[in-house]
């Protein structure tokens, strides 16, 4: 199980895009870069950034890859099959996790849940809470090209996963994924020892330090 320290930014909810994607990009570099499984060995670049205030945790996704792509237009939609990034996430009650999967366009998929099996989607009310941003415009992109670089941004409410205040870590995976993308491939941080690709398991997930 993988651990890392994140960087404590008090008030990050309060700077504009750019300074907060500045300020994550100080932080610690960190790689998604475990091929789980050798029927996709295709590897993009993709690394992470991840702090933290009194509130929230944040995290900076970058991503250098062969196939952008994005058909999924609409919140709580099939993001997984596009250029996608997801960030998963123990709830405060170590029964559930929240996971928060987007793709390179900004459209985010949220569900509390204890498998895939059994997802709660978050209302409209409840997404709107996720402040979330990319670098690309919000429009259908299918762009096949070696390189082409892309980065996101999430910020997270510790309220909206059942912590009245900051813990003191969170137990976490995250993910790059394209199904449908020209090379399916599917990566993550903390390694998962699963014969079969399956991102919802909770007994892999890493840790997140939080000060």
């Amino acid at each position: 199980m993988k651990t890392l320290e994140a960087k404590y930014i008090p008030g990050l909810e309060s700077l504009s895009d750019d300074s907060l994607r500045e300020a994550l990009a100080s932080c610690a570099t960190h790689r998604i870069d475990c091929v789980n499984w050798k029927e996709f060995p295709y590897a993009p670049s993709v690394s992470f950034h991840v702090c933290f205030s009194d509130s929230s945790v944040a995290v900076l996704f970058e991503v250098c890859e062969d196939h952008v792509r994005a058909e999924a237009l609409e919140d709580n939609g099939p993001v997984w099959e596009d250029s996608c990034v997801e960030f998963f996430i123990m709830s405060s009650d170590g029964k559930h996790y929240v996971n928060f999967e987007m793709n390179c366009i900004g459209t985010l998929l949220a569900a509390r849940r204890t498998s895939r099996h059994d997802p709660e989607h978050f209302s409209t009310d409840r997404m709107s809470m996720i402040r979330h941003f990319t670098s690309l415009p919000h429009q259908k992109t299918d762009i096949v090209a070696e390189g082409q670089s892309w980065w996101a941004v999430e910020v997270i409410p510790f309220e909206i996963l059942g912590y009245s205040g900051k813990p003191s870590e969170l137990k976490a995976n995250l993910y790059k994924c394209g199904d449908k993308c020209e090379k399916v491939h599917f990566l993550s941080w903390s390694e998962i020892e699963l014969e079969s690709p399956d991102f919802h398991c909770p007994d892999f997930f890493g840790k997140i330090v939080l000060g």
